[in-house]
């Protein structure tokens, strides 16, 4: 299911990004030759082009037929696009008539250019066909969000609503953080949202971070009314509250962490509460019921998911006691744990175990909602490249695997529709950046002969693509790379 739903995401993306370049293209009586989604190297899936009054098909075709190509055309069919899906689901294109670009090279451009071609049209007119598949990529991701936001709301869940609090990554334990503290404030801003905690802790090299502890009060009373005059302890209550505590972090914690935990500088700590059971379950055979909230294995008080996980891996393919809370009175059972262990059994998410907020908004209301989360995430990605900068910045690279890892085994179309619109920026802001082969790189070129009045050469725009094109593919060697890796460890 994740493979499906990572292949349908892509197909969206890169069909509303080539098709923002075919949009402006067309706007400006330019051709475009050949609009394909995935690669197609030595053969296509499919081909579809019209002329002589008619739609013609291909399938699984290896060459196009010579009544196809544009010279044996009439006229007014020549400025017609060739549709095609190709075998090699790596991305797709669209063949601007005119331009260097990953179809064609500078010696396709030895004819005298042609008023239907892009080298022909004014710099800000390339500059708009160059920059379409960005916009558009930028812009389908605001409208899905406000699509989002008005079908099903918006939840949240503020950072001091995660009572249990949270697990911290060892370097922010070093720094004198304790497992269960919430963060409150970060050099005195207060905290709500749970991801711009996480990246201003990365990001922003904070000096004092405040928490939220847990404490056991002790009150005394004291009275001295004895014959003697001695004091005498008449009474100690003991209570639980919360106290803030200032932590001053002594180091950049970009610096020293590892890219691949960038995403573990803290995790919410939940409670072991059963959902529902899976087929065959073991705790089900042994009497556990859903609603059932474990708190202690074999005896020992286990708060959180977090610290029963690794208590039942420990003891696979045996029998361990496990204790719990069924409508509020304590209980155990035996129950035996599965090789890879489990006990079978499905948890409540932290959504339905703590207080959210949860928010309806119409069409209407949902678009500045969609807008500004949209401009927020695409914000705190560009900030977050800054990790790529970082010794060893490169091993928090990911390539298909990682992508695909951001998609559930099930079906489930919020996450498939979010995870595609964080996919869509991504990739808009991934192909602004000035590298040649990638839209950012023609851009660069486009703006550079805006200022200088100076075109560059053909030969020079082949050069920088296949230099260009050489850095991708080394870049995703090294991101599918990094995926394999990931698997053998």
């Amino acid at each position: 299911m994740k493979v499906l739903a990572l292949l349908l995401s892509l197909s969206l993306l890169v069909i509303t990004h080539e098709f923002g370049h075919f949009l402006f293209a067309r706007l400006f009586k330019t051709r475009v030759r050949r609009f394909y989604l995935f690669f197609n190297w030595k053969f296509s899936i499919l081909k579809a082009k019209k002329f002589d009054g008619k739609w013609h098909f291909l399938f699984f075709n290896a060459k196009t037929p010579d009544s196809w190509k544009e010279e044996n055309l009439r006229e007014e069919d020549r400025d017609n696009t060739l549709w095609g899906i190709g075998w090699i689901p790596l991305g797709g294109y669209c063949d601007i008539a005119g331009m260097v670009d990953e179809t064609k090279s500078s010696e396709d451009m030895a004819s005298e250019p042609q008023p239907w071609e892009y080298r022909s049209k004014k710099p800000w007119k390339r500059l708009c066909i160059i920059s379409g598949g960005v916009l558009v990529n930028f812009l389908s991701a605001l409208l899905l969000y406000s699509c989002i936001f008005s079908h099903w709301g918006k939840d949240e869940l503020p950072m001091h609503n995660a009572k249990m609090g949270y697990d911290y990554h060892e370097l922010l334990l070093a720094q004198g953080f304790q497992n269960g503290d919430i963060v409150y404030a970060i050099d005195g801003e207060e905290m709500t949202d749970i991801v711009k905690t996480q990246h201003k802790l990365l990001l922003d090299k904070p000096k004092v971070v405040t928490v939220m502890r847990s404490a056991v009060m002790r009150d005394t009373i004291i009275t001295s009314d004895t014959a003697a005059g001695e004091p005498v302890l008449m009474q100690v209550d003991v209570r639980d509250t919360q106290m803030l505590v200032d932590i001053a972090i002594q180091y950049d914690l970009l610096e020293q962490i590892d890219p691949r935990d960038t995403n573990l500088l803290f995790s919410l700590r939940t409670p072991f509460v059963v959902k529902e059971f899976a087929s065959g379950s073991h705790a089900k055979r042994a009497g556990m019921q859903i609603g059932d909230s474990v708190v202690s294995i074999d005896h020992q008080p286990m708060a959180c998911f977090s610290e029963i996980k690794p208590a039942l891996m420990a003891r696979q393919n045996d029998t361990v006691t496990v204790g719990f809370i069924r409508n509020g009175v304590y209980d155990s059972v035996r129950v035996l744990v599965g090789s890879n262990g489990v006990i079978g059994v499905h948890l409540e998410s932290p959504l339905e175990v703590f207080e959210t907020v949860h928010t309806d908004y119409t069409f209407f209301q949902a678009v500045p909602v969609g807008i500004s989360y949209g401009w927020n995430q695409m914000v705190t990605y560009a900030r977050s490249l800054r990790i790529l900068f970082t010794k060893d910045g490169y091993k928090g690279l990911g390539g298909f695997g990682t992508l695909g890892s951001l998609f559930p085994s099930t079906w489930n179309w919020y996450t498939f529709w979010s995870t595609t619109a964080l996919l869509a920026l991504i990739l808009a802001f991934m192909n602004v950046i000035p590298i040649p082969g990638l839209d950012g790189g023609h851009i660069l070129f486009t703006l550079w002969e805006m200022i200088t009045r100076r075109k560059p050469s053909d030969k020079f725009l082949d050069i920088a693509q296949s230099i260009g094109m050489a850095l991708l593919l080394l870049l995703l060697i090294v991101a599918n790379g990094n995926d394999i890796l990931r698997i053998f460890k």
